[in-house]
């Protein structure tokens, strides 16, 4: 069966347009300069499961007819990437039942602190909630019949989760890939990396590092997300390196 992965969101932590930014990228009519808060669904054999909860969740998931998720993958705890976790709280009613989050031991830690009333049973509770079971990944796993490889790296000082299933690998918020996990993402039909903007920043890779990075890990095609204003979806991909382009919002990667 094949396995597809969607870029929901592919901007930066503000999102873009920015707020109070007329600058050429921000007042753009390309659509794919319009990037919501990064995250992104796998699908495969019937399963959806979600990568990163963004502010914008609800959004993303009605714009790209998500219908079902039967998991989620958090890659960090920041909070662009987690404060729509309660969005999810549909998707338990859909599915009639919990759903498992999967990430590092201390990453589930601060969400649990964030959403501690997701993770609880209390019949007490005013409002619907999500119903959340924590799982703390510690190595490869098996989801759905699939196997998921974490792949570990930093993100400034934070360390971080990225996920591979099959041919596909999903990697935002990068600063530094360690040997052993590029060991990780060989032989890839698809990657997808962070490159934020062409200026360096402590915590991410900019154009020209995401350019390096992804040329080393040899991938036959590689999006880069998280973009910040800086990069003009159109002109930007103009000046890439054939195999490597920008992502954007509804992007979909299909491989066997």
């Amino acid at each position: 069966m094949p396995l597809r992965l969607t870029i929901l969101g592919s901007g930066t932590s503000h999102g873009i347009p920015m707020i109070a930014c007329d600058c050429p990228v921000c007042t753009s009519a390309d659509p794919r300069d319009r990037r919501t808060r990064t995250s992104a669904l796998f699908s495969f054999d019937g399963h959806h499961v979600l990568i990163d909860t963004a502010p914008e969740l609800r959004l993303q998931c009605l714009a790209q007819d998500v219908q079902r998720v039967h998991a989620i993958l958090l890659t960090h705890a920041h909070a662009d990437h987690v404060t729509g976790l309660d969005d999810v709280r549909r998707f338990n009613h859909v599915l009639g039942g919990p759903l498992d989050v999967y990430s590092a031991a201390a990453a589930l830690a601060r969400v649990q602190r964030m959403f501690d009333y997701a993770f609880c049973d209390d019949p007490d509770y005013p409002s619907a909630k999500p119903q959340l079971r924590a799982v703390a990944v510690t190595g490869p796993f098996m989801l759905f019949g699939r196997r998921v490889t974490p792949i570990p790296y930093q993100h400034g000082p934070t360390p971080v989760l990225g996920y591979r299933i099959g041919d596909i690998a999903y990697c935002p918020d990068c600063s530094f890939v360690p040997d052993e996990s590029r060991t990780l993402l060989a032989d890839l039909d698809v990657l997808v990396l962070d490159a934020l903007r062409r200026r360096p920043h402590p915590t991410h890779f900019n154009l020209e590092q995401a350019v390096a990075e992804a040329q080393r890990i040899g991938a036959r095609r590689t999006y880069f997300t998280h973009i910040a204003h800086e990069l003009g979806h159109a002109a930007t991909n103009a000046e890439l390196p054939p195999g490597l382009e920008l992502a954007y919002d509804g992007l979909v990667c299909d491989t066997e």
